[in-house]
C-alpha cells in the first residue's frame, strides 16, 4: 500500500447517515474477487440515472465537475454499515479516495479501510458540517488537508480540527503496511523473545518425530 502522511485534496460532501456497503458498491457490481474493476460501480445506485446504466445522474455529488477529482469523502453517522464486504473499501480506493471523514463508522468497514490504505477519520457532525459549508467555488476552497502525523484536519481558511485514531491503524497507514507487515516490522523484537524463550525452555524447540497415520511414514 502507499504510505499516508499528509494529503491536501478536493473533498466531496455526501452528507448522509447510514450509508451501507450495498450503496457503496451494489452486489450487482461485484463481478470479481479482485480489487480492480470496481470503481465504475462505486455508488452505482446513486451515481447513475438507471440501474445497470452508466448514464450519470447530474444530481449526484460525484457527477458534479467541481468534485469529480475528490480524494476525500465527507459523510454522516454509521458510514459503511450493512454487510462486511471488503469490496466497498476496494471500490473507494480504486476510485481514488484516500480519506473518509464521518461521524462514525461500522467497525468492520473501518478495519477494511485501514487494510486498504484509506484513512477513516471520525469527527463530530458539527465539524463535518463546518467543513462542508467551507467548500467554495474555487479549487483551493474545495480542498481539505488531512495530516495523519498530527492527526489534524485543516480547511482553506485555516480552521483546524484534531481527530483520534488508534495507534495500530495509524502505524499501518503511515507505513503503508497491512497487519502482517506491521507484525513483521517487529521481527527483531520477536526474535529476541524467541531466543530468550529458547534458553528458558529448550525442550519446546526439540525436533519431534511424529507418525503420519494417513501416509504410513514418519515425518519430522
Amino acid at each position: 500500500m502507499t504510505p499516508f502522511t499528509t494529503l491536501t485534496a478536493i473533498a466531496a460532501p455526501l452528507l448522509r447517515d447510514n450509508v451501507d456497503t450495498d450503496a457503496i458498491i451494489p452486489s450487482r457490481e461485484m463481478r470479481s474477487v479482485t480489487k480492480t474493476g470496481l470503481a465504475d460501480g462505486l455508488f452505482a445506485g446513486w451515481r447513475y440515472a438507471e440501474v445497470g446504466s452508466r448514464d450519470p445522474d447530474p444530481g449526484f455529488i460525484l457527477n458534479d465537475p467541481r468534485f469529480a477529482a475528490a480524494q476525500i469523502l465527507l459523510s454522516g453517522a454509521n458510514f459503511g454499515c450493512g454487510s462486511s464486504r471488503e469490496h466497498a473499501a476496494w471500490a473507494l480506493a480504486e476510485y481514488g479516495f484516500r480519506v473518509v471523514i464521518a461521524e462514525s463508522f461500522n467497525p468492520i468497514f473501518r478495519g477494511n479501510c485501514v487494510n486498504n490504505g484509506i484513512v477513516p477519520v471520525t469527527l463530530p457532525g458539527e465539524a463535518i458540517g463546518a467543513i462542508a459549508a467551507s467548500l467554495g467555488d474555487w479549487p483551493a476552497g474545495r480542498q481539505v488537508t488531512v495530516d495523519l502525523q498530527r492527526c489534524a484536519i485543516t480547511i482553506a481558511k485555516g480552521d483546524c480540527w484534531q481527530f483520534e485514531i488508534d495507534g495500530e491503524a495509524r502505524a499501518m497507514l503511515l507505513g503503508g503496511m497491512d497487519a502482517i507487515e506491521l507484525t513483521l516490522s517487529q521481527r527483531d523484537a520477536i526474535e529476541q523473545v524467541r531466543a530468550a524463550d529458547r534458553l528458558r525452555r529448550p525442550w519446546i524447540y526439540l525436533n519431534r518425530q511424529t507418525q503420519d497415520p494417513a501416509k504410513g511414514h514418519t515425518a519430522a
